[in-house]
């Protein structure tokens, strides 16, 4: 038998790759997404002020976004498969000492340090790149927004699952549950070990610099710097709503099923906009639609805060900033592989996801301590309005085409 005549098993194909990612990135997105319904429990449960809890989850965060560029050379090395198993252990290991620790400094270890490195190394900027090698260019941005959707989905799922397990069984149930659904992501990642053979090999059509040369090129990109500085503010929005919106809500009379059921919102809608976001960026030039979305964020968000804080309000500003919620990264991955091509997607990507984490761990702990500080959580929401016409005015002159340096001879 030849070897051209050797079918590829059922398991690896291309359909099965997309939905083993897409279940990945529920699993992921979706037990990270429910930690905000923890941070007034626990810190009731430990008599913690507001910002320790707020602190973690900052540097959960900042950790996220600091393994993400490791977890993307990792990946684009050695394949996504073994990458996104070790992350789910860690992932499941940081999660579990959220519930035994009682000590800051553990709680912040586990929740934080171990937490935010195994979402990186499991996260969806993996599984996207994993499904950037195998489908075809003109159908990349639809595969991107398909597994963004996927992890918004997740949180559809857990949020409001996270919430009833709370209310029935208490928090660190609820916790130790989400925990062990991360082990899943083992199983779902099996499917991806075929890209694994491609892995370290120079793709067809895509620049011979090495890896160090790679990066360095790519800072010295005006785009890709600019891009860099308007994803900064997607994180500052994302982690701060994740975390504070519950409790913001309960301060104004709004009970924890309905805010259970309102974060879910934001992932059912995103659903629609992080789908709508991929074909819309097969079609037309990303760095406009980026610049709407992070200019209606703005709006939407100055909106909810000037008008009265009722069910209604909550439903139609979660469903809102669902819609623009990751609705930036198909978007955001699509200029750089435009920009860069798909030899180092990930490694490339890890990085302008790092900035997007710093803006989350800054979201996160300013949160909390302004909360802290001034009873209230206003100057941060404001300055969530300034960021995001910041953000919308420095995607405008965002060059969507291949760096010279990245186009073979």
């Amino acid at each position: 038998m030849t070897t051209s005549s050797i079918r590829t098993p059922w398991y690896f194909s291309p359909v099965v790759i997309i939905i083993a990612g897409c279940l990945i990135a529920i699993v992921n997105f979706g037990v990270r997404s429910s930690f905000g319904l923890f941070t007034a429990p626990i810190s009731e449960a430990h008599g913690w002020p507001r910002e320790t809890y707020s602190f973690a989850m900052a540097m959960q965060n900042l950790l996220w976004g600091i393994a993400t560029p490791l977890a993307g050379a990792l990946a684009d090395r050695f394949g996504s498969t073994r990458v996104l198993a070790a992350g789910a252990v860690i992932y499941c290991l940081g999660t579990l000492m959220m519930v035994s620790s009682s000590d800051v400094t553990m709680f912040v270890l586990g929740g934080g340090v171990l937490a935010g490195t195994g979402i990186a190394l499991s996260s969806f900027s993996i599984v996207m790149a994993a499904l950037g090698r195998i489908v075809p260019p003109e159908k990349r941005s639809w595969a991107f927004g398909i597994a963004t959707a996927s992890g918004s989905l997740g949180q559809f799922i857990f949020a409001p699952l996270g919430s009833a397990m709370i209310s029935a069984y208490g928090w660190p149930t609820a916790l130790t549950v989400l925990a062990a659904s991360t082990l899943s992501i083992i199983v779902f990642a099996l499917p991806l070990m075929t890209g694994s053979q491609h892995s370290g090999r120079q793709p067809a059509g895509e620049t011979t610099l090495g890896m160090g040369e790679a990066i360095a090129t790519a800072f010295g990109n005006r785009s890709f710097l600019l891009l860099t500085a308007g994803f900064f503010v997607c994180g500052f929005h994302l982690a701060f709503i994740t975390v504070h919106l519950p409790p913001y809500l309960a301060e104004h009379g709004i009970s924890k099923e309905v805010a259970g059921f309102a974060m879910g919102a934001i992932g059912l809608f995103n659903v629609v906009g992080a789908y709508t976001s991929g074909i819309i960026g097969g079609k037309f030039r990303k760095p406009v639609p980026l610049s709407l979305i992070y200019l209606l964020r703005s709006i939407a968000i100055a909106a909810f805060i000037l008008l009265p804080i009722a069910p209604v309000t909550t439903f139609a500003f979660t469903a809102s900033i669902g819609l623009l919620w990751l609705s930036t990264v198909p978007l955001t991955m699509g200029l750089v592989v435009a920009m860069f091509g798909t030899r180092y997607m990930a490694t490339l990507y890890g990085f302008v996801f790092l900035s997007h984490q710093i803006g989350s761990f800054l979201g996160v702990w300013l949160g909390g301590k302004l909360y802290d500080q001034f009873g209230s959580y206003d100057p941060v929401w404001w300055g969530g309005v300034a960021l995001g016409l910041f953000a919308a005015v420095v995607h405008l002159p965002i060059r969507e085409q291949r760096d010279e340096r990245f186009v073979t001879a």
